[in-house]
């Protein structure tokens, strides 16, 4: 028995959601009993931070779910990952594209990835500020690494209750997400995803063309440490 109505709350987050918008259930320290519900409704993309939870997960749940890590991650625990990760959300450097592109290569794979953006105001948050994603791009290295892809960028908003800051910052990832495309990805299908909005700002994200957000408390409830 679930304390938590997951199968509600997975359905009516999946009844407001814009067909286009991949939704993301981010089941970082949930049970696998609440993932299993969301599974049951239909959901097949989880977003996990935690290597060893995401291990014990794996092994738990059906196979064909598309596994997103979605924290920050650390380049020596890339090989854990590697050969099952479906996507990596949040790559703020060249060091850890690498070693993505090496653990990827081992397993015989192609790893997609997003480049994470560092945009709103708070200092803890991890990622790129747009000049550094422009460096990173125009340096080209990120060409030779056959078994990775560049599937598009994302980011977080700040944690404020002001919408209007919210739009914006999100905006701003909008617009930066077209310079990119114009500019390195004019012609790949592949690089086309808008990673931004999460419970509490997800409406907003989609508003400013979010193409996937990453939903867990409004899903999940509270987390279960």
């Amino acid at each position: 028995m679930l304390d938590y109505d997951v199968n509600a709350n997975i359905r009516e987050v999946m009844r407001l959601m814009p067909p286009a918008v991949k939704l993301v259930a981010v089941s970082k320290y949930h049970p696998s009993e609440y993932l299993q519900a969301a599974y049951d409704e239909g959901q097949r993309i989880f977003g996990e931070s935690q290597v060893q939870e995401l291990q014990r997960k794996v092994g738990e749940m059906p196979g064909d779910i598309q596994w997103h890590f979605i924290g920050h991650l650390q380049t020596n625990k890339v090989k854990y990952i590697a050969p099952y990760i479906s996507m990596i959300e949040a790559v703020d450097s060249l060091k850890l594209m690498a070693e993505i592109q090496k653990q990827a290569a081992k397993h015989s794979r192609v790893i997609d990835i997003l480049l994470e953006l560092h945009i709103a105001e708070e200092a803890t948050k991890y990622g790129l500020t747009l000049d550094a994603c422009r460096k990173l791009l125009e340096d080209g290295q990120w060409r030779e690494m056959k078994n990775v892809r560049i599937c598009g960028l994302m980011t977080m908003a700040s944690f404020t209750d002001d919408e209007s800051q919210i739009r914006r910052e999100f905006t701003t990832a909008s617009d930066f997400f077209d310079e990119v495309k114009a500019k390195y990805f004019p012609d790949a299908d592949h690089f086309r995803e808008r990673s931004w909005g999460m419970s509490d700002d997800y409406p907003i994200a989609i508003e400013c063309r979010s193409t996937m957000v990453r939903i867990g408390t409004k899903i999940f409830g509270p987390r279960v440490y």
